[in-house]
Order: structure tokens, then sequence, then C-alpha cells
């Protein structure tokens, strides 16, 4: 099954909605072409999956496509980025 993350653009975030529950990657734009990536989460039944993962590989490319600087303040985040410094 494909998983589709949906841009909640009005919220800052980026979410997965499984199983009844949400995975998310929150964001704040600290200027108008930086983003900080601040907090993932994901409900202990949905941990292990990749979730987190393929939720911060959607909101750094979509940062990316419009040329954005990336932060991540987000342990998870600044992990990813150290693993994918290209994406």
């Amino acid at each position: 099954m494909a998983i589709s993350v949906h841009h909640q653009s009005d919220r800052q975030r980026f979410v997965i909605n499984q199983d009844g529950s949400e995975v998310l990657l929150e964001y704040r734009m600290l200027a108008p072409q930086v983003i900080d990536f601040f907090r993932t989460y994901t409900p202990a039944a949905l941990r292990g999956r990749g979730l987190a993962a393929q939720l911060v590989a959607a909101g750094v490319a979509h940062a990316r496509e419009r040329g954005w600087q990336v932060i991540g303040s987000c342990s998870h985040v600044a992990d990813w980025l150290r693993r994918h410094p290209l994406a």
C-alpha cells in the first residue's frame, strides 16, 4: 500500500494518516526562504515503519524544490539530513 503524505500549509506541517492516527512533521518559517523542521511525532503503534523518514523526505523535497534553506532543529530531521546530504 502506498503511503500518502499531505502538506497542511495552513498548519505548517506534513502528515501521514495511518491506521486512524497521524504521523507529523512540523515546521516554521524562520525567514521567507528558511524553513526549520522542528518536530516529528509518530504514535507508538506506528513506530519502526519508516513513516517519519518518509515525512522528512517529503518535507525536504518540498523545501529544496523552492530553493529554501533547510534547518533541522528536530534531532530526527538533523540525523536524516546528515544521512542524505544531497536530498
